[in-house]
């Protein structure tokens, strides 16, 4: 891809939003493709979305299209996904059919397809032309605090090329972007950070304290580093920004909605209802189960993650599921 970069973000929640303003701060063209004509008009006459970005202005370099626009990809030599996995299918359905040859994909989604449990890149792999560049950014990269001009950093993963342009293109003072040569760990542990991060919110919603959630994040470090070694994953990847750091930060956060949705459940919410309470998506509530099945091919135990899916889906009282983990057998930290 020739320089300069032009970019299309797909997806006008808070992330795609914060996303592209990242992309106008670096004076790269971008436009914003959001899903309804409505949210597109209404962000280019206010500049503001109290839905999902309430605290910040979408920077006056952000165009604005929506998906019933046949122009919405022109001219973008980069189109980068900022959409919930379950809309990986209706994406793709209208992606394939208006990308040009030679597009870079560059995906911003943490989870797994819900349908199948596969990796995002196994699925778009599929689907988009032979040889079309393919990546993901992840990190621990909140949108409001990136949409605030606060500094944070993340890895890229996935065609080499297309890596190094995202580097360039996407880095700067704000936000640092490392090259990560580990895509099969980078996804995993992006997917599996936010299960933890529902469990550290339901420790939270009993009124437990530091103690607790460093427990739990420790501890669930080492259980995604378990599934990610088994299913062929660098360890490295997990003591990096894309394990350590982004759960750390989806963990701990105020702006986290995995961490909310713990708290919801250990109030007694049923986990199916719980995105309606938070008006977006929780992605570990619609990753856990999928997760819990690749780590039963892998032949590795999730403890946390299997109490969060009992907690969520079984209706089992979030103090029954603490005691459960609490009174596993003795063992040797890992």
């Amino acid at each position: 891809m020739g320089a300069p970069v032009s970019v299309a973000v797909v997806g006008g929640g808070s992330w795609g939003q914060a996303f592209a303003g990242l992309l106008a701060a670096r004076g790269t063209p971008v436009t914003l493709v959001c899903r309804t004509e409505r949210q597109a008009e209404r962000l280019r006459l206010t500049r503001r979305d109290p839905r999902y970005l309430p605290g910040s202005a979408l920077p006056a370099g952000v165009g604005v299209s929506h998906l019933g626009d046949p122009a919405a990809l022109a001219g973008a030599d980069l189109v980068a996904l900022a959409i919930p996995s379950r809309a990986t299918a209706e994406a793709i359905a209208w992606l394939v059919a208006r990308l040009a040859p030679g597009t870079g994909i560059l995906s911003l989604t943490k989870g797994l397809d819900p349908e199948t449990g596969r990796r995002l890149s196994e699925v778009w792999g599929e689907a988009l032309p032979p040889g079309t560049p393919f990546a993901v950014l992840t990190g621990p990269n909140h949108a409001e605090e990136i949409a605030a001009g606060h500094p944070a950093a993340a890895v890229v993963a996935g065609s080499p090329a297309l890596c190094r342009t995202v580097q360039e293109v996407v880095g700067g003072p704000r936000f640092r972007v490392y090259l990560n040569g580990d895509l099969l760990g980078v996804e995993l542990a992006a997917a599996a950070k936010n299960v933890i991060a529902v469990a550290a919110g339901m420790s939270d919603g009993m009124g437990f304290g530091d103690n607790a959630k460093a427990s739990l994040i420790t501890r669930g470090l080492a259980e995604m580093t378990r599934l990610g070694v088994a299913c062929g994953a660098q360890e490295a990847t997990y003591r990096g920004l894309a394990g350590m750091g982004d759960l750390i930060a989806t963990c701990t956060s105020r702006h986290s909605r995995n961490r909310r949705a713990g708290e919801l459940i250990a109030e007694g919410i049923p986990g199916p209802q719980v995105e309606g309470r938070l008006g977006q998506v929780a992605e570990g509530l619609s990753t856990v189960r999928n997760l819990l099945r690749l780590a039963e091919r892998a032949g590795v135990e999730l403890p946390i993650s299997a109490e969060v899916a009992a907690a969520a889906f079984e209706r089992k009282p979030a103090a029954a599921c603490l005691e459960a983990l609490m009174n596993r057998a003795p063992a040797a930290e890992e």
